[in-house]
C-alpha cells in the first residue's frame, strides 16, 4: 500500500455528501480539487480529523451507492 503525505485542508470548501440524513445525524462532508484523493470529514466535528480516500476507489464507491448495491 502506498503512503502518500496528507494534503492541506486549509480554506478547502467542504460540501455535504447528497447521502447524508437530512435530520442532521450522520452528515458526510467531501471537498474536491485534490489530486489523486478525496478528503471526506463528519460535519458534525469541522475541526476534526479527515479520512484521505484514494480517487479512484473513492469514484468506485460512490458508484456502487448510485447503483444502489449498500444495504439501509
Amino acid at each position: 500500500m502506498e503512503r502518500r503525505s496528507r494534503p492541506d485542508l486549509n480554506g478547502a470548501a467542504w460540501r455535504k455528501s447528497s447521502y447524508s440524513n437530512q435530520e442532521g445525524g450522520d452528515c458526510v462532508e467531501v471537498t474536491d480539487g485534490f489530486q489523486a484523493v478525496v478528503p471526506v470529514r463528519d460535519s458534525k466535528v469541522p475541526y476534526g480529523p479527515a479520512l484521505c480516500f484514494d480517487a479512484v476507489s473513492w469514484a468506485a464507491f460512490i458508484g456502487e451507492l448510485k447503483a444502489g448495491h449498500h444495504r439501509p
